[in-house]
C-alpha cells in the first residue's frame, strides 16, 4: 500500500512512526513533512492548499489511502476533492469538518440535540458582546468562530480582559477566523481529551489525554498550541469515559449522520469534567497535537488499518492500547508564543535523547541545513515524549530526554503531567 500523510508538525511525525511500522505499507510520502519526518518518509514539497496539485501526485504515485493531519484542509474540502476525484483520504469532510470550523455550528448542535456543554451566545457585532459579557460577569469564555491555530480562546477573568478579547477578535486580530465570536459560561473542573474514531455510523474509543495549553509553569501565560501532554487522564474513569460516549459523543454522530453530512475520521471530545458530569468545551476533527504524540505510542495494534476502515466506512478491527502511560513534553523556540524569534538554530543532544528507554523524540518546527544538520524551523520544535508503567515514570524518562536538548533559546514547562501525580 501506498499512503501519503498531509501535514508537518508533531501529530504527522508521530502518524508517519505508527504507519511506516505496519507491514502492509509499502511507500510512505509526507507534504511537506520536517526533518524528523524524513526518516520515517519521503517528503513531498507540495502545496496543501493546491488540492489539484495534491491530486496529481495521488494519481502519479498510486496512493491508497490519504492520512489529513492538520484542520486547515479538512476545513477547505481537500477530503471531498479526494474523493471525488477516486482517492480514499482519512478525514470528514468539509461539511463535517464543521464541528471545528465553526464552534458556533458546534453549539447550536449541541442546543438542538440536548448534549451537555456551556451556555452561549453567538456575535458578530462588538457592543452586543459586550454588553453580553456585562450582564453575565466574569470569568466568562470568549472564543473566535473559526480556526485559529490553537490561539482564538481566551478566558477573560475581568471584564477590561472580555472586552480587550472581543475588539480583538471581532476587530480583525485573527482573520477571518473572527469573524463571529462564541461567548460562553466558564466551567469549572478538569479539563480531559477523549479521542474515538468514526465510520459515519459508529464511534469506537481510543484513549484519553489531557494537554496543558497555557505557555508557561502552573497555566500562566498565554494560550499556545499546546506545550505538553499525557496519557491516560486519571479523571477519565471508566465510567467517565462510558458517559462522555453515550451523552456526548454518541449524539454528535447520529445529528450528524440525519443531517446528511456522515463524520469519518478521528473525533477529538475536549471536556471539562465537571461536578454534574461531562460537558462539551470544543470538537477537535484530526487527532490533537500535542495529543497525538502521547496517544499514538500506546497503540499496540496497527493504527493504519483503524484509519483506512474509518475512511471506507466500517470499523471491524478492534482498537487495542497499551496498559502503559505516555507524557510528551514540547520544546518551544524563544519567542513563542507568539512567534520564534529566530530560526536556523542547530539542535544538539537528538540522538543522546532518542536512545533513552522509552523515549521517542517528534519533529515539529525543524528542518536541515547545508549539512544536514537538524535546525529550528518554527514555535514549537519538537516533542519528547516517553512512555512507562504509569504516569510517574514516564515523566521521568521524557524530562530526563528533554534535558539532553539544547539550542539558544529553548524552553519549556517544568509541570507537565504533574496534577497526574497529585
Amino acid at each position: 500500500m501506498n499512503i501519503l500523510i498531509l501535514g508537518s508538525g508533531g501529530r504527522e511525525h508521530a502518524l508517519a512512526w505508527k504507519i511506516a511500522a505496519s507491514p502492509l505499507v509499502d511507500q510512505l510520502y509526507c507534504a511537506p513533512g520536517n526533518a524528523g519526518i524524513a526518516r520515517e518518509a519521503e517528503c513531498i514539497a507540495l502545496d496543501l492548499s493546491d488540492h489539484a496539485d495534491v491530486i496529481a501526485f495521488c494519481k502519479a504515485r498510486a496512493i491508497d489511502l490519504v492520512v489529513v493531519g492538520p484542520e486547515g484542509p479538512l476545513a477547505a474540502g481537500i477530503v471531498d476533492d479526494l474523493e471525488r476525484a477516486g482517492i480514499k483520504a482519512f478525514g470528514p469532510s468539509k461539511a463535517a469538518a464543521r464541528l471545528e470550523g465553526s464552534k458556533g455550528f458546534t453549539k447550536d448542535l449541541c442546543k438542538a440535540h440536548g448534549i451537555p456543554t456551556a451556555a452561549y451566545q453567538r456575535f458578530t457585532a462588538t457592543d452586543a458582546a459586550k454588553d453580553y459579557v456585562r450582564a453575565r460577569g466574569v470569568p466568562i469564555v470568549i472564543k473566535a468562530d473559526g480556526l485559529a491555530a490553537g490561539k482564538g480562546v481566551v478566558v477573560a477573568q475581568s471584564l477590561p480582559e472580555a472586552e480587550n478579547a472581543i475588539d480583538m477578535i471581532l476587530g480583525g486580530g485573527l482573520g477571518e477566523a473572527g469573524a463571529e465570536l462564541v461567548i460562553e459560561e466558564f466551567l469549572a473542573g478538569e479539563e480531559a481529551s477523549f479521542f474515538v474514531l468514526c465510520d459515519g455510523d459508529t464511534a469506537l474509543p481510543l484513549a484519553t489525554a489531557q494537554d496543558h495549553k497555557r505557555a508557561f509553569d502552573g497555566d500562566q501565560g498565554p494560550n499556545t498550541g499546546g506545550m505538553g501532554a499525557y496519557s491516560p487522564a486519571p479523571v477519565m474513569t471508566p465510567e467517565m469515559t462510558k458517559r462522555a460516549l453515550d451523552e456526548i459523543v454518541l449524539p454528535t454522530i447520529r445529528a450528524m449522520r440525519e443531517m446528511g453530512c456522515p463524520y469519518k475520521g478521528v473525533l477529538y471530545a475536549g471536556l471539562m469534567i465537571t461536578s454534574e458530569g461531562p460537558k462539551l468545551i470544543e470538537y477537535n476533527v484530526r487527532f490533537g497535537d500535542p495529543e497525538c504524540q502521547v496517544v499514538v505510542p500506546r497503540f499496540s495494534s496497527d493504527l493504519y488499518v483503524h484509519l483506512r476502515e474509518s475512511a471506507a466506512g466500517r470499523l471491524e478491527t478492534p482498537v487495542e492500547i497499551a496498559d502503559v502511560a505516555s507524557v510528551g513534553i514540547v520544546l518551544a523556540a524563544e519567542g513563542y508564543p507568539p512567534a520564534p524569534a529566530r530560526r536556523g538554530d542547530l539542535v544538539e543532544g537528538l540522538d543522546t535523547a532518542g536512545t533513552r528507554e522509552g523515549v521517542i523524540v517528534f519533529h515539529a518546527g525543524t528542518g536541515t541545513d547545508d549539512s544536514g544538520r537538524v535546525v529550528t524551523n518554527g514555535g514549537r520544535v519538537l516533542t519528547v515524549t516517553a512512555t512507562g508503567p504509569d504516569v510517574g515514570a514516564a515523566r521521568d524518562r521524557a524530562y530526563a530526554a528533554a534535558g539532553e536538548i539544547s539550542w539558544p533559546g529553548v524552553h519549556y514547562r517544568r509541570d507537565i503531567a504533574a496534577q497526574a501525580l497529585t
